[in-house]
């Protein structure tokens, strides 16, 4: 199966491998060192290779950072992993430091008095950097590039992954790679700029209409390309990912060079060249400056004509969304039978949840390791089981599965929570309340020009009236076949980006009792244009069309708390339900899908 459960954290070897990275420093003359979690295209997501900060400390979070210092080790942690933390690294070596209330930069100044922080300018934004130094101006500690001081102390450093890359076709992805790169060419020559430099792993396969297997669970390819003007792409990238058909789908205008050529033919070129200072390492900006070119700032030209996916995509992914439900529907269906007799495991419902995807024959891989977290695991936002965490299906407990699927016509990401026996009428309101936020961006209106931040709270309020949140964004962008993180776009309170038709986002706020229990739902949505109301004005609005479709867990729902709009919303939701994945399901699957559908 894709999934593992072997332990990838463990808490006693972080000691020892803090003391090797200290004497390094000292022999560089370096008093401190930014570890983060990021490799040098700048994805989400990053290979064994690239696990630094894993193998330092013991965290596995996809997000977070140390800064390690003479006498103190800082682990920065944003709200998701304040309770994983604790249990994967070694408390007596590593500071938790919650992040981003806690600047890196105030931090700095507060635990160090003086001396030089290097940073890898390979793994580090020309965003990042420049925050960082402008919080360090006036104190006695300066930042300084220098080479990978945990590389120089990792023995067994996994070597660099060399996945095959392969088509991507035309007709799911809407458009030809010819046709994408002459649109953005066009676009660089009325900005007055001759290249741009294409550095994040998805935005690299949506140009080029081709997937890699570099990166777990994300079908992407590392690699960098100069995006010229005139449309030409030099793609720097390993010769023997790519195999005669692929070579042959890149055509004439694409020309493959190998990754140590990057920095010499970034000297040729002629400026402006754009470099995006978000998502773009900044060892970019420096070899260019270095060679005299200029460089213009930008964003990634990818970043959003990718993520406002085409008629095609739309369809495709809707496919893929049918297919994954089904799926789902089944699981849940043989859920509901097993485990009131005892004998599950969250391992055993993982596997099951696996097996059933794999039955539809279209499973390319999971878009991410399985979250299943029964009682207290479900607190843990990003749980991992592994065998030894392996907690047993109890009754009166939450079971909450949070999922995804990779299809060649798309990527899925879904999470139901639901009853084990009787959780209780606590677990009962806290669930009707998480219930009400996803209702509530489901049936949102919106005027263009509205973006994530104005939106996230629409998930909070119900959860906000209890003295409730979530300490996460109420949605992330997903990519076609592709990232299931996806950006520019998200529901989040720190989103400026405008929400436009084509988007796929989740909807997923949650509510998570450390101990106790966590709950979240979410389903995908894609923004659409909205129908004209009647006595409306003309104003241009927006809204959000739902792709995946599976029950709710009707069992958990307190009726009387919803208001008629809200129960309106899910009886017509699971009508849909009913109709669209009934006719792709077993028999006994059916029966169940029609007791889970009952209008409310």
């Amino acid at each position: 199966m894709f999934q593992s459960f072997e332990a990838t954290s463990d808490t006693s070897t972080g000691p020892a491998r803090l003391a090797a990275l200290r004497a390094a420093l000292a022999a560089e003359g370096l008093a401190g060192f930014l570890v983060p979690r990021a490799d040098a295209h700048q994805g989400e997501y990053v290979a064994a290779r690239d696990e630094r900060l894993q193998w330092l400390t013991g965290f596995t979070g996809s997000a977070g950072f140390c800064i390690v210092l003479p006498d103190l080790a800082g682990v920065f942690i944003d709200g998701r992993y304040r309770v994983q933390v604790k249990g994967q690294v070694d408390l007596w070596h590593f500071t938790p430091v919650p992040w981003p209330e806690t600047k890196p930069g105030d931090w700095i100044r507060a635990h160090l008095a003086e001396g030089v922080v290097g940073f890898d300018p390979w793994l580090h934004t020309g965003d990042e950097i420049a925050k960082l130094e402008t919080a360090l101006a006036g104190s006695g500690v300066t930042l300084r590039a220098s080479a990978n001081m945990v590389d120089r102390v990792w023995p067994d450093q996994p070597a660099p992954p060399m996945g095959r890359a392969f088509v991507h076709p035309e007709e799911l992805a809407g458009a030809s790679s010819h046709d994408k790169r002459a649109a953005l060419a066009e676009g660089l020559r009325k900005a007055g700029q001759r290249a741009a430099v294409i550095t994040l792993p998805d935005s690299l396969c949506w140009l080029l209409n081709i997937r890699g297997a570099d990166v777990p669970r994300n079908p992407v390819l590392h690699g960098f390309a100069v995006l010229h003007d005139d449309a030409r792409v030099t793609l720097f990238a390993e010769s023997a990912k790519f195999d005669a058909a692929t070579r042959a789908h890149l055509g004439p205008h694409v020309t493959l060079r190998p990754p140590l050529a990057l920095v010499p033919a970034l000297h040729t070129l002629t400026g402006p060249v754009r470099v995006d200072a978000t998502t773009a390492p900044v060892a970019l900006r420096m070899e260019l400056e270095e060679a005299g070119v200029v460089v213009a700032a930008g964003d990634d030209p990818c970043r959003l004509p990718k993520a406002r996916k085409t008629p095609a995509e739309i369809a495709a992914t809707r496919e893929a969304h049918l297919r994954d439900g089904a799926a789902m529907v089944e699981f849940l269906c043989w859920l509901d039978a097993e485990a009131p007799k005892g004998g599950l495991t969250e391992i055993s419902v993982v596997r099951a949840l696996e097996g059933f995807r794999r039955a539809t024959n279209a499973l390319h891989d999971i878009s991410f390791d399985t979250i299943c977290g029964v009682g207290p695991h479900g607190a843990i936002m990003h749980y991992r089981v592994t065998e030894q965490s392996n907690r047993p299906v109890r009754a009166g407990e939450l079971l909450l599965v949070d999922s995804g699927a990779q299809y060649i016509d798309g990527t899925t990401d879904i999470t139901r929570t639901v009853a084990v026996g009787d959780p209780g009428d606590e677990a009962r309101a806290c669930y009707t309340r998480v219930l009400q936020g996803m209702v509530a961006i489901s049936r949102a209106r919106f005027p263009r020009g509205v973006a994530g931040c104005h939106i996230d709270a629409l998930a909070r309020y119900p959860l906000w009236l209890a003295g409730m949140d979530f300490d996460h964004g109420t949605g992330h962008g997903v990519g076609a076949f592709l990232s299931v993180h996806e950006g520019p776009q998200r529901l989040s309170r720190v989103s400026d980006v405008p929400l436009d038709p084509g988007m796929i986002l989740s909807n997923e706020p949650g509510y998570y009792r450390e101990g106790a229990f966590g709950i979240r739902l979410e389903n995908l949505i894609v923004v659409a244009q909205a129908p004209a109301l009647p006595g409306g004005d003309s104003r241009d609005q927006l809204c959000f069309e739902t792709l995946t479709f599976v029950p709710l867990d009707r069992r958990l729902i307190l009726t009387d708390e919803l208001a008629r709009g809200e129960r309106a919303w899910l009886d017509a939701y699971h009508a849909e339900v009913l109709a669209r994945i009934g006719p792709r399901v077993s028999a006994p699957a059916l029966d169940w899908l029609r007791a889970a559908c009952v209008p409310l």
